[in-house]
């Protein structure tokens, strides 16, 4: 088989370091609560080799690349349709998984925000995820309120998801190594299933909140609330990253009342 080449249009680098790979599969550690693992982008299947030896999960891949997908059809023929070649942002994710599940990956950083969402929006069944990030992504996710990292994708990821920073990766690790440093984060599904307030008016500020966050709540919420409506809560003189998760579900119970 030939090696597959990294395509720089789909922000492949592929991972080439054994020890590396060995230590984000074992970050897979709540099998207890699912059997099926996707891995995203798999490209030459470092990862895939250590998920498939382990016999408490039935591993899945999917990669956009034709190429890795005729690499690892080759690599990996008793897959079968468990090998998707297809794009993981448009994959309906309920269609294959009937269970809880887990997702794995070495991302493309250039839709690692997407990514992300993606989990989100699939966070009932998602149970787990370890995933390597460019380094300032993985950061942002695990930032708490109050510092510059904090944003939409902190608040919203832990609404849902208990968040480790497992460790961090250099460039030379990689083939070809990307400019940045990487990280590797956990998600693991918190107790919640859904928040005590509006959901969608939920992801309604934190996202306003944060849009314009060197403004006060006052003034960045006016498209959510008009200020007239607004009153003398004290969050509404604070900045979005000054609020901790469990604020904004406070806030956000607030404005239903207020908009009542």
């Amino acid at each position: 088989m030939s090696l597959v080449k990294a395509k720089k249009h789909l922000g492949q680098h592929f991972l080439t370091d054994k020890n590396i790979a060995a230590k984000i599969v074992n970050g897979l550690v709540h099998t207890d609560k699912y059997k099926q693992v996707l891995e995203v982008g798999p490209g030459m299947g470092i990862l895939s080799d250590l998920l498939l030896e382990r016999t408490d999960i039935e591993t899945h891949l999917i990669d956009i690349d034709v190429e890795s997908y005729h690499f690892l059809n080759q690599k990996y023929p008793q897959l079968g349709s468990r090998l998707i070649n297809g794009d993981f942002l448009k994959l309906n994710l309920s269609e294959i998984f009937k269970e809880k599940y887990a997702i794995i990956g070495n991302f493309p950083y250039n839709i690692s925000s997407q990514i992300l969402f993606k989990i989100l929006e699939n966070r009932d069944n998602v149970v787990e995820m370890v995933g390597m990030f460019q380094k300032e992504v993985a950061e942002r996710c695990a930032s708490k309120s109050g510092t510059k990292d904090y944003g939409i994708l902190s608040v919203l990821i832990q609404a849902y998801y208990d968040i480790e920073y497992l460790f961090s990766v250099k460039p030379g690790t990689f083939n070809p190594p990307p400019k940045v440093n990487s990280g590797v984060i956990r998600l693991s599904r918190n107790n919640v299933e859904t928040l005590p307030c509006d959901e969608k008016l939920f992801w309604r500020t934190v996202k306003a909140g944060f849009n314009q966050r060197r403004k006060t709540l006052r003034n960045s919420l006016s498209g959510v609330i008009p200020k007239d409506k607004m009153d003398t809560h004290p969050f509404f003189d604070k900045r979005a990253e000054q609020l901790s998760v469990a604020d904004f579900i406070e806030l956000t119970s607030h404005l239903s009342e207020l908009t009542k």
